[in-house]
C-alpha cells in the first residue's frame, strides 16, 4: 500500500449491510481533521466510508459492510436510497475551488483496486454526489468528475464506459 490509512469509526451509520454495487464520491468542503471531526459527531449525522486527503492518506470511517449516511435522498441504477448499496468517498477540500490533487487521485484509484474485480465493478457503478442527487448537491465539480471518472477508465480498462449519465 503506498498510501497511509487510520481508522476513525463514526457513529453515523445505519442498520443493515451494504450492497457494494458501487461508489458515490463527494467532496467534504472542510480539511481533513475537520471532517473526521464532524463524521464522529452524532449530532452531524453525516458520513463516509472513506475520506480522502489532500496528501492520499485515507481515514476509514465506516466499514464497507455498513451503511454510511453519505448520500441522503439520492436515486442511482434505478433506485432509491443510496446509502443502502454505494459506498461513500470523500475528497478532501471543494472541488468547485480547487482541484483534486495527484495524490488523492491516486490513493483512490488504489482504495478501488481492492474492491474492483472482486465486488464487479465498473465505470458505470460509479458516480457522484451531484449526479445521484441533481439539483441538491454540487460535488464533485464536472471538470472534476470528468477526470476521476477519465483516471478510472484509464487505469482499470473501462473506455467504453460513458463518465456521464442521468440518474
Amino acid at each position: 500500500m503506498a498510501f497511509p490509512e487510520i481508522e476513525r469509526p463514526s457513529p453515523n451509520f445505519g442498520p443493515g449491510a451494504n450492497e457494494r454495487l458501487g461508489v458515490l464520491f463527494h467532496h467534504s468542503e472542510l480539511a481533513f481533521a475537520e471532517t473526521i471531526a464532524r463524521m464522529q459527531d452524532p449530532a452531524s449525522q453525516v458520513s463516509y466510508h472513506c475520506l480522502i486527503g489532500l496528501d492520499g492518506t485515507r481515514c476509514t470511517l465506516v466499514q464497507d459492510s455498513g451503511v454510511a449516511w453519505h448520500a441522503g435522498q439520492s436515486r442511482f441504477l434505478g433506485r432509491t436510497r443510496c446509502n443502502d448499496f454505494l459506498l461513500g468517498v470523500a475528497f478532501e477540500g471543494d472541488t468547485a475551488r480547487a482541484p483534486l490533487t495527484g495524490p488523492q487521485l491516486a490513493s483512490a484509484l488504489e482504495w478501488l483496486r481492492a474492491r474492483w474485480v472482486p465486488l464487479g465493478w465498473n465505470l458505470g457503478r460509479m458516480a457522484d454526489h451531484r449526479q445521484v442527487s441533481p439539483g441538491r448537491k454540487r460535488d464533485l465539480s464536472p471538470p472534476e468528475w470528468e477526470r476521476l471518472a477519465a483516471s478510472i477508465a484509464g487505469h482499470f480498462g473501462d473506455p467504453g464506459t460513458r463518465i456521464s449519465f442521468p440518474c
